[in-house]
């Protein structure tokens, strides 16, 4: 017997958007690592079945359970604004294969200002390459700007590692191990602001409800990019907090003195146990379609708004990346 999908809306969120732990599901599958996996055919395959759902035109015994997997994989791999298909590194679903080798090796290298260098360098050229790819893309970032916040980014992290590494050699060796997540913190203030500078320009695109084009605001963007700093220095701070605490008492042990070429494979494995739960629980601290009351507007946005609809509209909404 074949399931009705009369009234199945493909874009409706199978969990509650308004909470914390509706967010926290939600992203648990959308940033499922294992769809990194999926051939490009399967991503293609599922892009087409959201695009037929969208259109009512969903082939005969098709079943919701195929529909709920292709939003799966289409939410993972796929612009929400354009639609195009992301590069496998930028998607957030890389980010426990990803994150957890570069926050490993940094955890475990931090001891030699070469080593700090190299890792600090490698993880903002990651960093960079996510912000890029899950901007808000109605804002366009051209290539000066995308090479001038590169180039901050990593300086500030260098410079931070660095500075603190040698602030910090006649401080117990605990503090030293902090280092890696003070540079990444500052860096994260920096490297997102800097690849979204044009937002902060130019505004953000604003909708009303109905999802028509209002405008553009600074304030909005300035709040959403806000969000999403914290969202990741968040990401990255229970691991880069606790780890080196855990590896710490672990290296007292005899055991692990006579095995220390499994020291960083071991840093590695414990930074993805903490970002496999970390990173849905980061994109879910705030919506990504974020609701702003108009009267928090500029002024003369609020203007163009009343002249438009000539009655008062409460929220605007805008999608403030990951």
């Amino acid at each position: 017997m074949e399931a009705d999908l009369s009234g199945f809306n493909i874009d409706a969120p199978r969990w509650d958007q308004c909470t914390f732990l509706g967010r926290v599901k939600h992203f648990f599958n959308v940033t499922d690592p294992r769809t990194v996996l999926v051939p490009e055919r399967e991503l293609d395959w599922a892009k087409v079945m959201v695009e037929k759902s969208r259109m009512g035109t969903v082939p005969p015994g098709t079943r919701v359970e195929q529909l709920l997997y292709a939003k799966k994989l289409y939410d993972s791999a796929f612009h929400p604004d354009t639609g195009d298909k992301m590069n496998v590194i930028g998607r957030m679903s890389f980010q426990v294969p990803g994150g957890m080798i570069i926050t490993g090796f940094m955890l475990q290298f931090y001891r030699t200002i070469p080593a700090v260098v190299f890792w600090q360098w490698v993880n903002q050229s990651f960093n960079a390459l996510v912000n890029y790819t899950n901007r808000n893309a109605a804002s366009p970032t051209s290539v000066r700007q995308m090479a001038v916040s590169y180039v901050t980014a990593t300086t500030a992290a260098v410079a931070t590692a660095v500075g603190m590494n040698t602030l910090t050699k006649r401080a117990p060796p605990l503090v030293g191990r902090w280092v890696p997540f003070a540079a990444v913190a500052a860096a994260n203030c920096v490297n997102i602001p800097m690849m979204r500078q044009q937002e902060l320009i130019q505004g953000i695109c604003v909708k009303d409800r109905n999802h028509n084009e209002i405008g553009h605001s600074r304030r909005a963007a300035a709040i959403g990019i806000t969000q999403v700093v914290i969202s990741r220095i968040t990401m990255a701070a229970p691991g880069m907090i606790l780890l080196p605490v855990i590896m710490e008492r672990l290296e007292k042990l005899h055991c692990m003195k006579r095995i220390q070429v499994l020291h960083a494979p071991l840093q590695v494995l414990l930074s993805g146990c903490f970002l496999i739960f970390m990173v849905p629980v980061a994109c879910g601290l705030f919506p990504q379609k974020c609701e702003l009351p108009v009267s928090y507007l500029e002024p003369e946005l609020q203007d163009a708004i009343k002249a438009k609809y000539g009655e008062p509209v409460p929220y605007v909404y805008f999608n403030k990346g990951l």
